[in-house]
């Protein structure tokens, strides 16, 4: 479970940021549509982590994960967008990016690892 603990502890402190991103974006920056997406998927991804430490199975637990695989992803694309419409600076689309890419990373290591171990349990 100490996998689980890490992404879960690294996913709410980009939570965090992308929250103080969204006021950035909204305040500063008078940007409302792309900071309420970011916002959306960037918190969601450790929402679905925190669901899936209190699965009911296995299965649950992958289908959680991946959800917020699938939340990384989307965060990835929006800010690609934000800082390719000159919302960001170089330097604070890198920041975000190199923590998103993380919890891409860490996702899907925990995914393939989980399903590994399913299928030996299966044998």
């Amino acid at each position: 479970m100490a996998r689980e603990s890490i992404v879960g502890e690294k996913s709410l402190a980009f939570a965090k940021r992308i929250a103080k991103c969204y006021r950035y974006l909204n305040d500063k920056k008078k940007e409302t549509v792309m900071s309420k997406q970011i916002l959306r998927c960037g918190t969601s991804i450790g929402a679905n982590v925190r669901e899936g430490l209190y699965a009911q199975s296995r299965k649950d637990f992958i289908s959680k994960l991946n959800i917020a695989l699938k939340e990384a992803g989307e965060t990835d694309y929006w800010l690609d967008v934000i800082h390719s419409a000159g919302y960001f600076t170089d330097d604070e689309y890198n920041s975000l990016k190199v923590d998103n890419d993380e919890l891409l990373k860490l996702l899907t290591a925990i995914i393939k690892k989980t399903k590994e171990n399913g299928e030996r349990d299966n044998r």
